[in-house]
């Protein structure tokens, strides 16, 4: 007895080629709307597309801008003495800020004060500090390098969605909405004084939607003998977690085996042996694998803008939109190497989250002689021709 043939149509004769295709769009177009010229108009008016309308549709809402250019003395930026701590912005009705822009010499040479001193730890030590309505204890506190994605007292430039470095300026896009704003930078360098150029455009708001979470940037680094937790967050609250930027550094050269560490998040629970869901790997968490095997990129979410495996050296960045990552209670995120000869390294992270309402940070900074520590740093001057 012969087997039946499959894809035959009603008449029993074998189905070809062109007639299964054409069958094959009929079922199709069974779960796909006929836009016709007769329905096309009215299924406009009851608003079926789902198009980005943000740019061309009109808002009734006032637009600002903080700034440091002094139009009265034309001073574009002040000078912050070492030891100095100096407020920028301070501003006391709702708003949300949607774009944060900053530049400072000293990690390059300027040619216009050739008498000017070049110390790329200025990154490193020149602090960023955001207050949120009236509190008295910052939500956002960060040396200006590792804020801005790379903490190896490194200027790389690179674009990213939300964070980078840009030819030169130092730019974040991350919604920011207050009551009230107070934006603070610290110079903890030793000697070396520095200009501070800041820009950051907000709207001004009679009363912030109900919804509005408070945005939040942890600091934290550290020394690592290889296996115990790295953490990057841990908070108490209510919000949702959106990245992270995390640079990294061996003490062996020509060693990356850091990246074996698997992300960990607790979330909602105080139980550190059963997280909630773990990653394979810290490069396979940043959307790498094999260490990052073709070298520096940068994307919209992802990227690793330096990656130096001879002196063990790299940065990375991730950012959460639709995968950001939830918590009614609290919230700790880690990395854990499971290796058992895994070797020492630094590090230095930045979080970044919201919640519902300002929130001390969990981990202080470092003493001012601990801000840089790192087994290495490179040479990599810059210079600035008119």
């Amino acid at each position: 007895m012969k087997k039946k043939r499959l894809n035959k149509s009603n008449s029993g004769n074998p189905m070809g080629r062109r007639e299964a295709i054409l069958a094959t769009g009929s079922l199709a177009a069974l779960a796909i709307p006929n836009y016709n010229s007769n329905n096309f108009a009215g299924i406009m008016n009851k608003n079926e597309f789902n198009t980005n309308s943000e740019l061309y549709t009109l808002k009734d809402q006032i637009s600002g801008q903080f700034n440091t250019f002094d139009l009265d003395t034309k001073v574009k930026a002040p000078t912050i003495e070492p030891g100095e701590r100096l407020t920028l912005v301070n501003y006391d009705k709702p708003g949300i800020l949607t774009r944060l822009w900053i530049t400072f010499p000293g990690w390059f040479f300027p040619s216009w004060d050739p008498q000017s001193k070049v110390d790329p730890t200025i990154l490193k030590k020149l602090i960023l500090r955001i207050y949120w309505d009236g509190e008295n204890f910052p939500s956002v506190e960060a040396p200006m390098g590792d804020f801005f994605g790379i903490g190896h007292c490194e200027y790389k430039h690179y674009l990213s969605k939300y964070l980078g470095m840009s030819s030169g300026g130092f730019y974040s896009y991350f919604s920011m909405p207050f009551e009230k704003i107070r934006i603070e930078v610290e110079n903890c360098h030793e000697d070396l004084k520095t200009d501070v150029f800041l820009a950051a455009n907000y709207t001004a708001l009679k009363k912030l939607p109900k919804d509005a979470g408070r945005f939040h940037c942890q600091y934290n680094s550290g020394t690592n003998p290889g296996q115990e937790p790295m953490t990057i967050l841990k908070t108490s609250g209510y919000g949702h977690f959106v990245g992270c930027c995390i640079s990294m550094q061996a003490k062996q050269m020509n060693y990356l085996g850091f990246l074996e560490s698997p992300e960990y998040f607790y979330i909602d629970t105080l139980d550190r042996s059963s997280p909630t869901f773990t990653g394979t790997g810290l490069e396979d968490y940043f959307n790498g694998g094999w260490y990052f095997r073709d070298g520096e990129f940068n994307g919209p979410l992802h990227g690793v803008p330096l990656k130096d495996p001879l002196r063990s050296m790299i940065s990375m960045y991730r950012f959460h939109e639709s995968d950001a990552v939830y918590f009614k209670k609290n919230l700790e995120m880690t990395f854990i190497n499971p290796r058992d000869y895994a070797s020492e390294f630094k590090f230095s992270s930045t979080a970044y989250w919201y919640q519902r309402e300002p929130t001390k940070l969990s981990f202080n900074l470092p003493i001012k002689d601990k801000m840089v520590d790192w087994y290495r740093i490179r040479d990599m001057d810059h210079q600035s021709i008119p």
